[in-house]
């Protein structure tokens, strides 16, 4: 795969680490400005809901689950525990699950009954669907850290497709890669080849390499995602590893 290099360092893609969210956020620590607090606030947004499980996991009800995350993150957004933390290394994923179990501890013996984001500008999370969803969840997955480990890895691989399907509508494919998306991750055997190609009224052998084609560029915008959430370049390659067997998924 082709790497474009930008400045010193490259990812693929074409990603540049000095301007990636949580690159940022580290590289601007205690002296971080607008653009800094903007990119925290956008990763917190993104991220959400795998904290939103793990809390309720914990044993909180939906009600002070939601006050709760709410009031994390805007703790967060205000810099206590980034002031309070070793922003130098780790990524984004462990940051964050290591902060929340610190405010959960220092919530315990607090009130609950404190009106949502005590008097803090709360973030836009929408927690409309959040218990819904939560209520799906595995049961197997019996400790919170299983769980946001899990909810982590989907959260990315939710918006590496979401990325990917505005790509391929981006170039007048939007219905190509709708038929094709089933196939993204759990893969088409030989046999159902000549079936899908003969729907999409393409040869077999113009079907793999479309399939190829969406595999790879689905790696590309994965890694895009996750380059997010790390220090740098060389910390995407594990990650994509750690995120796949939170799934279950084999790795690349």
């Amino acid at each position: 795969m082709m790497r474009k290099t930008i400045g010193s360092q490259s990812v693929a893609g074409g990603e540049r680490f000095a301007t990636t969210q949580w690159s940022l956020v580290v590289a601007a620590a205690d002296r971080r400005g607008a653009e800094a607090d903007a990119a925290l606030a956008a990763l917190c947004e993104r991220y959400w809901y795998p904290v939103y499980a793990f809390v309720r996991r914990r044993g909180h009800s939906a009600a002070d689950a939601q006050d709760l995350t709410q009031e994390f993150f805007a703790t967060l957004v205000e810099k206590e525990y980034l002031r309070s933390t070793d922003r130098q290394r780790g990524r984004f994923r462990t940051f964050l699950l290591t902060a929340v179990c610190r405010f959960l501890s220092k919530q315990a013996d607090r009130a609950r009954a404190k009106k949502r984001g005590g008097g803090r500008r709360p973030l836009s999370l929408d927690f409309a669907d959040a218990e819904g969803r939560y209520l799906l969840e595995p049961s197997e997955l019996c400790t919170p850290e299983m769980l946001y480990e899990r909810r982590w890895a989907l959260t990315l691989l939710d918006r590496a497709i979401e990325r990917l399907g505005a790509d391929y509508a981006g170039k007048g494919k939007r219905d190509l890669f709708e038929r094709l998306k089933p196939h993204l991750i759990a893969g088409t055997a030989e046999a159902e080849h000549g079936e899908l190609a003969s729907e999409l009224n393409m040869t077999v052998g113009a079907l793999k390499v479309a399939l190829h084609r969406l595999r790879r560029r689905f790696g590309e915008m994965l890694k895009q995602e996750i380059a997010d959430t790390v220090a740098g370049p060389e910390e995407i390659e594990d990650e994509i590893g750690r995120l796949l067997a939170a799934v279950g998924m084999p790795g690349a």
